[in-house]
């Protein structure tokens, strides 16, 4: 029986919406719907990027047919959308047997520049988990990360969306090829003007001196 689910209001739960979603394909439609860039009420853009973050963690292969529709999402005028694709696609690529994740990394990777720092923050963070998600590309990936301070950013954005390049490089350290190139970056961090960057820093060099 098909539940009529009120996206306006904040009276079920994003993992509820989301598995009533799975077989209802009107309800899908409007969840991809709601985080679209035009204008949305905040619960029904909530309600709809929770849900579809969700989902896409949980039951990856019921969005994999919705994939160019997240990639499109990076290049829209809406952080907001951008955030919930960025997460889309970082959980989608452990389902996908095309190997998509290649042909858009580049695509991913232009948001490192995005004029918002929450869009790049995201970016740079979910990036681990795109590169231990296909381990063939993650010495790409990480060299991405490292060469952050090629973004456009004035230095004090920057040093914000560095705090999330080092919590990606922590994730991948262990795994990585590059750990000379990794620890040098993480060394330079030291004396980053963000706070949060420095105490990251380290706990990084901290961690993995030992």
């Amino acid at each position: 029986m098909t539940i009529f689910i009120n996206l306006d209001t904040k009276q079920i739960s994003p993992d509820q919406i989301a598995e009533n979603a799975i077989d209802n394909p009107e309800l899908l439609q409007d969840l991809l719907n709601g985080i679209g860039p035009q204008t949305q009420k905040s619960a029904r853009r909530e309600n709809c990027s929770q849900a579809l973050i969700y989902m896409a963690e949980t039951w990856p292969e019921i969005l994999l047919s919705h994939w160019d529709f997240f990639i499109d999402l990076f290049s829209t005028n809406n952080g907001f959308s951008k955030y919930v694709a960025i997460y889309v696609i970082a959980s989608l690529v452990k389902a996908d047997p095309s190997g998509r994740c290649e042909k858009n990394l580049d695509d991913y990777f232009k948001l490192l520049s995005d004029e918002s720092v929450m869009v790049a923050s995201h970016a740079a963070l979910n990036s681990a988990k795109i590169a231990l998600a296909c381990p063939a590309l993650q010495s790409e990936i990480t060299n991405r990360l490292l060469i952050i301070d090629q973004t456009h950013h004035d230095s004090g954005h920057l040093a914000l969306v560095k705090a999330y390049v080092i919590e990606s490089l922590d994730a991948l350290y262990a795994s990585s090829d590059l750990k000379p190139e990794i620890q040098a970056f993480v060394t330079a961090q030291l004396q980053c003007e963000s706070p949060k960057t420095r105490k990251l820093a380290k706990a990084f060099q901290a961690k993995w001196e030992a």
